[in-house]
């Protein structure tokens, strides 16, 4: 499926690429294309003078040069693993790159299959989710400080839960890598046992030394891809964390930052969503699924008279 382009050939507009699935985990949990019309819509409202264009794909363009044209940034909001969408598309995708276009991956999206795939996401974005190595436990994460770069500009402490995967496998000395989001993650996300995705040795002296988890990052690349950019966020499991204002500014900071737009001193900030607004655009863009009946309270029980 592709919709949502005109004229892939005018250079006066900021032209963002959204490419994954429509979703997978049950309403509310990754919803993959409501997040990413969200992202645009909300873009348009800071950026009104620079003509954004969303273009998207659902798993993957059939025609590549057209819709890539003139691509400002691509935005990876997917399956991920041996179902990521760029798998067999890697040769090709790095073209696009190399052109200088940014790209950021959201939640699932950061994990490809070691091979080509993770190749390019080590040369696109500086890291990604590596089955063996990385861990992809539900945890409170709390972010206390933040790097001086635009794609963390205005952001505050917070603390919030998600399935923020950890332990990235990152470019060697992380050199071009800016962590925008980090935490410390507690003994309980040690808890499982090892797995692809659970845990293994390496993870678990990480976490016992109280090393600091890198779940949002920038990549500056170099020369050979025309200095483009990168952005790598691992939560957004659920859909209602948009409500958070911190979590909404750092995806759209960093989503800006990767299309080369000038991202506010004060960061990003748009209107608050409702919950009301987040379950209208989860069952708009999230096909057939339905958000699940409210349990109905069972009457109380009547009080009996004391004899």
């Amino acid at each position: 499926m592709l919709t949502g382009y005109a004229d892939p050939f005018s250079d006066d507009k900021t032209v963002i690429c959204f490419v994954g699935h429509q979703t997978s985990h049950g309403f509310g949990k990754h919803e993959y294309m409501a997040g990413c019309h969200l992202i645009e819509q909300w873009l348009k409202e800071e950026y009104p003078d620079a003509n954004i264009e969303g273009r998207y794909a659902v798993p993957w363009p059939e025609d590549e040069s057209t819709f890539f044209a003139d691509a400002d940034a691509v935005v990876f909001f997917c399956t991920g693993g041996q179902r990521h969408v760029v798998n067999g598309h890697v040769p090709e995708f790095d073209k696009i790159m190399r052109t200088g276009a940014g790209l950021a991956c959201l939640h699932y999206g950061v994990e490809v299959p070691i091979g080509p795939s993770a190749k390019g996401m080590l040369s696109w974005m500086g890291g990604y989710f590596e089955a063996n190595w990385s861990v992809n436990p539900h945890w409170d994460a709390s972010f206390a400080s933040f790097a001086d770069h635009p794609a963390a500009n205005g952001l505050k402490p917070f603390t919030i839960n998600d399935e923020w995967y950890f332990h990235m496998r990152f470019v060697g000395d992380m050199k071009g890598v800016t962590p925008i989001l980090s935490a410390v993650a507690p003994p309980e996300t040690m808890s499982r046992k090892d797995g692809p995705h659970s845990g293994n040795p390496d993870v678990r002296k990480a976490v016992a030394a109280g090393k600091p988890q890198h779940v949002g990052w920038t990549y500056q690349r170099g020369e050979d891809y025309k200095n483009g950019r990168g952005f790598g966020f691992t939560g957004l499991h659920y859909h209602d964390n948009w409500m958070d204002d911190n979590f909404r500014k750092t995806v759209l900071n960093g989503v800006a930052w990767v299309a080369q737009l000038d991202v506010p001193e004060s960061g990003i900030e748009v209107a608050k969503p409702t919950k009301e607004f987040l379950d209208a655009n989860a069952l708009k863009w999230g096909g057939e699924q339905k958000p699940a009946p409210k349990k109905k309270k069972k009457p109380a029980a009547p009080k009996q008279a004391a004899n």
